[in-house]
Parts: C-alpha cells; sequence; structure tokens
C-alpha cells in the first residue's frame, strides 16, 4: 500500500511539473502578442511603413514557422544531454530574448535590421513552440480515459489565450504612455525569466518518453523521418492535414488593411484596437474552456466545418461595417471593431485546437513533435500564402492606405474564398471505430 501511495505521489508530482513547464511555455508565447502590438504603431507611426509593406513584413516574419518540421525532426532525434524537450524550449527563449533586446536597444534601428531580428524572434519562437507542442503531445498520450483526451490542449491553450488577452489589454494601454521600445524590452526580460526557469527544471521529473541512447544522431533522424512519412501517407492524416492548409490558403487575409482601415480612415485609438486583440483572446479562452467541457466528443469535421462557416459571416458583417451600416443604426465603430474584429481574429485559430486534437489522436506513438511541427508549418505557411494573397487582393482591387473606397468588394472577395473550404469538408478523415476499439 504505502509503495503505491509512493508512485501514485511521483506520478501527481511529475504531472504538476508537466503542467508547470507547459503552462509557463504556452504562458510566454501567448504573451508574445504584447510586443507585436508595439510593433504594428512602431512600424506604422514611427517608421512611415504602407499598409501593404505592414502586411507583408506581418506575413514574412511567420517564415522561421515554416522550418518546424525540421525542428521537430531534432527535437525527437537528437537529444541534448539525453533530453529531448527542455533543452530546446530553453535555446529558443534565450533566441527570442536576444532578439527583443537588440530591437529595444538597437538605435534608429532600420527597417532591414528590423526585419531579421524579427525573423530571429520568431525562429526562436518556433523552436520553443515545436518543443512545447511535443511535450502536450506526449503527455496527453498517458491519459488513459476518455474523459481525459484533450485536456492538456485545453489546458494549454487557456493558458496562452490568457497571456494573449493580457498582453494586449496591457499593450494598448502601455502604447499611449511608453514606446514601443520600452514594450520590446520588458518582453525580453520575461524570456530571460523562462530561459532560467526551464533551465533549473529537469527534464527526467517530467516523466516523459526517454530518447533511444543506442543510435546516432543521424540514424535517429532517418528514423524520425521514415516514422514522419509513414504517419503522413496514413490516409485520415493525410487528407485532414491537406484541408486544414486549404482552409487557410484560400482566403486573401486583409488584417493589415483593416488594421490601417481601423487608425488612419476611422482614427481609432490604440487602446480600442488593443482593446478588440483582448476580445479575440478572451474568447479563444472561453472557446478553449467550452470545447474541453462540450465539444471535444462531436465529429472533428462537424466542429471545423461550423467554424468555417462561422467566419465567413464575420466576413460578411465587416461589409457592412466598412460601408457605414452599423453606424447608420447607432452601433459606434469603437464598439464594433472591439467586439466583432477581436472575435474574427480570436476565429481564425479556433481551428488550431480542435484539429490539434484530432491529429493528436491519430500521431502513432514516438514522432508526435515530428507531426505537430510538421501541421503547424503547414498552418504558418498557409497564412504566409494568404497574407500575400490579401496585398494582392488590396492591390489589384485599388484598395491604398488613404483610399478605401473598394474595401467592401475585398471582403465580400474574402469571405467567398472562405466558403470554399466548406465543399471538400469530406476530407476531413475521422479514425474508424473498429481501429480505436482494437486501440
Amino acid at each position: 500500500m504505502e509503495k503505491e501511495e509512493k508512485v501514485a505521489a511521483e506520478a501527481a508530482a511529475a504531472e504538476a511539473r508537466r503542467r508547470l513547464v507547459i503552462g509557463v511555455g504556452f504562458w510566454v508565447q501567448g504573451f508574445r502578442l504584447f510586443p507585436w502590438l508595439g510593433v504594428n504603431f512602431f512600424l506604422k507611426d514611427g517608421m512611415g511603413v504602407a499598409a501593404s509593406s505592414l502586411q507583408i513584413l506581418q506575413a514574412s516574419a511567420n517564415l522561421p514557422m515554416v522550418a518546424k518540421p525540421l525542428l521537430g525532426l531534432l527535437s525527437d532525434a537528437v537529444p541534448i544531454r539525453g533530453h529531448r524537450r527542455l533543452p530546446y524550449v530553453a535555446i529558443g527563449a534565450l533566441l527570442q530574448a536576444i532578439s527583443w533586446l537588440a530591437i529595444a536597444l538597437w538605435p534608429a534601428i532600420s527597417l532591414p535590421v528590423l526585419t531579421i531580428f524579427l525573423l530571429s524572434s520568431n525562429f526562436g519562437a518556433s523552436i520553443c513552440e515545436v518543443a512545447n507542442d511535443a511535450i502536450v503531445a506526449e503527455a496527453g498520450k498517458q491519459v488513459t480515459s476518455s474523459s481525459g483526451s484533450g485536456q492538456l490542449q485545453s489546458f494549454a491553450w487557456m493558458f496562452g489565450s490568457s497571456a494573449g488577452a493580457l498582453g494586449n489589454l496591457l499593450g494598448g494601454v502601455a502604447l499611449s504612455y511608453f514606446s514601443p521600445k520600452i514594450m520590446f524590452l520588458f518582453f525580453a526580460i520575461l524570456l530571460v525569466i523562462q530561459f532560467f526557469t526551464t533551465v533549473a527544471i529537469p527534464e527526467s521529473s517530467l516523466r516523459l518518453p526517454k530518447a533511444a541512447t543506442n543510435l546516432s544522431a543521424l540514424t535517429s533522424i532517418r528514423k524520425q523521418v521514415k516514422e514522419l512519412s509513414c504517419a503522413l501517407c496514413m490516409p485520415e492524416m493525410f487528407w485532414s492535414i491537406i484541408w486544414f492548409t486549404l482552409s487557410y490558403t484560400v482566403i486573401p487575409f486583409l488584417l493589415g488593411t483593416m488594421f490601417f482601415y481601423q487608425t488612419e480612415m476611422l482614427r481609432l485609438d490604440s487602446s480600442v484596437i488593443g482593446l478588440s486583440k483582448v476580445f479575440g483572446q478572451v474568447a479563444l479562452l472561453v472557446w478553449s474552456m467550452s470545447y474541453n467541457k462540450y465539444f471535444k466528443t462531436m465529429s472533428a469535421r462537424k466542429v471545423l466545418s461550423v467554424l468555417q462557416f462561422a467566419i465567413a459571416l464575420i466576413m460578411l458583417s465587416d461589409v457592412l461595417f466598412v460601408q457605414g451600416i452599423y453606424r447608420k443604426i447607432g452601433i459606434p465603430d469603437s464598439i464594433y471593431t472591439i467586439v466583432f474584429s477581436g472575435l474574427f481574429e480570436g476565429l481564425m485559430f479556433f481551428k488550431v485546437l480542435p484539429f490539434s486534437v484530432h491529429i493528436a489522436k491519430l500521431c502513432p506513438a514516438g514522432c508526435e513533435g515530428s507531426v505537430m511541427a510538421f501541421v503547424m508549418s503547414a498552418l504558418a505557411l498557409a497564412t504566409i500564402v494568404s497574407g500575400y494573397l490579401g496585398v494582392a487582393l488590396a492591390a489589384f482591387v485599388g484598395v491604398t492606405g488613404d483610399d478605401f473606397s473598394a474595401l467592401p468588394a475585398c471582403l465580400l472577395i474574402e469571405a467567398a474564398c472562405t466558403m470554399l473550404p466548406l465543399c471538400c469538408s469530406s476530407l476531413i478523415k475521422e479514425r474508424r471505430e473498429k481501429e480505436k476499439k482494437e486501440e
């Protein structure tokens, strides 16, 4: 009896440490929205960047995220001092800290130099996210009860979205009193704290699957590549990822154009923009809790299709907003921006949680990091392409930083493109009930 109690206590302690690592990791990465809100205003007001250039930079800054499959392979196959996760989290946090410190302290920074450091920061963030996602996937595999399925994903999302809400709230207020560079410096200090916190926790105490020590790095990478290829060749895995990627790629996002419309045309204050992003993060937080409680047993195809349709409805609502319909019926521009623009940005990422849970259920043991990294890489590449398509669409229709007369037409095209993935939602494959019972 005493031995069983000791084992149970050790398991509980390991679970608590895993949640600490996951909570800190996702919280800090969620709080990245704090400095990035400052980046948007720093580019627009401090450096005089045009709307199209701002959106191109926003999309291009995600390029390091495309390298996630390679980082996932490294994390799975090349342990550092026998550990595969926490050393990579520490390296990513340190790289981000150096990048944001350089941006904050560099005098009269130029646009090319700023772009290099933003890319470096996102590369560090991608390293952290790959390792954190793998920890969530591996720890989630140890949950045997159906009631526990998806709980760690929801836990991570709650921490990330709550940090995003706080970051946007503080960012909107901070921009009224401090320069963006002070925001960059503050976030760099948080990253340094994350680095030392991660280094202080031994990975062995998390009870994660151990890396094979009898294989060379090259052999391990080849083994992981083979396992990743086999996993991606599973029909339910392959076609689900295809649909998820297309659901972002086909949409010409106009986030940079709408940011300029709200700040230049409507003259909305930075606090309003910050509150709209806070609303989106709060919506993400509510969604993560609701999904874990009410929707995790539903079909992934049904949940993802409903979310895709809701995104299209918000885009159609934006058409009425730009045409001034809501203003005429007494809804202020600031209120609409806070609620609906924030909800739209949140909705764009609502799909990631159910899809991550769906893929984690399908993923074979041993290559969780590689598969989840591949999915996030596909998402990053899809958002980059959609951002470029949005710039091309705005240029083709004739929307500029001071002429928004054709913006309603752009939004209608954007909404129509959003509906296209619903025509092929059958690509989202579920695991057969017979296979579930056998497993």
